[in-house]
């Protein structure tokens, strides 16, 4: 039980956990921003490390200039390219074994991304980017036959490119209005839903268009 609340305390005060690493850490908190995204995109047993909120988080320290915001973008930018890369090649050449193993991999993750690719395509890599856990699975999915490794490579640099600068970006520029300040944890659930929103129009777009009424 405490280590779930802990989770969850990290998740809600993520910003000033950020703040003790920056203070106490200094230049090796690029690091350790680096593994937890490259673990949240690369891993795909850890799909519920933050992913969205972190970025946030880190745009707005490094607005308060904590922070170097073209250093940042470019670590968490590899991180997310990298972690997506290695998640195809675990999906290449494991994929068959472990989507066998369900106490690893939930079946409803895997069923709901084979979805998306069935429905998307390609581009199921750059919208998964925003949708929560989906993003950790698409990876392995993909290499798992569900596309080849250029066309995979392409999406990977798109999807991340659009998600870390958007995201980062988005705490650096709006993490300082006072509103947001004053009600940081619930900016950081808006973000997280914001992020979706790419894909839900992609979505209702696709249905409109195959002629499905949209829920």
């Amino acid at each position: 039980m405490s280590i779930f609340y802990t989770a969850f305390d990290f998740l809600v005060h993520i910003s000033v956990y950020l703040d003790v690493l920056v203070a106490y850490a200094g230049g090796w908190v690029y690091g350790i921003l680096f593994i937890i995204i490259f673990c949240e995109t690369g891993l795909v047993v850890t799909p519920l490390l933050p992913g969205d909120s972190l970025l946030f988080a880190a745009g707005a320290i490094a607005s308060r200039g904590g922070l170097h915001i073209g250093l940042l973008i470019a670590v968490l930018f590899a991180a997310s390219v990298l972690g997506d890369t290695l998640n195809y090649a675990i999906g290449k050449f494991f994929g068959e074994k472990l989507a066998r193993r369900p106490s690893l991999i939930k079946q409803e993750y895997l069923e709901r991304t084979r979805r998306f690719f069935k429905r998307y395509g390609a581009k199921t890599i750059i919208l998964c980017r925003f949708v929560p856990i989906i993003r950790t699975v698409a990876p392995f999915v993909a290499g798992a036959g569900a596309m080849t490794y250029k066309t995979f490579m392409l999406a990977n640099l798109v999807g991340a490119a659009l998600w870390v600068c958007s995201v980062t970006l988005a705490g650096y520029f709006f993490a300082n209005l006072p509103f947001v300040k004053n009600n940081f944890t619930l900016a950081l659930f808006a973000v997280v839903i914001l992020s979706i929103l790419p894909a839900l129009i992609e979505a209702a777009r696709e249905r409109r268009k195959a002629g499905t009424p949209t829920l």
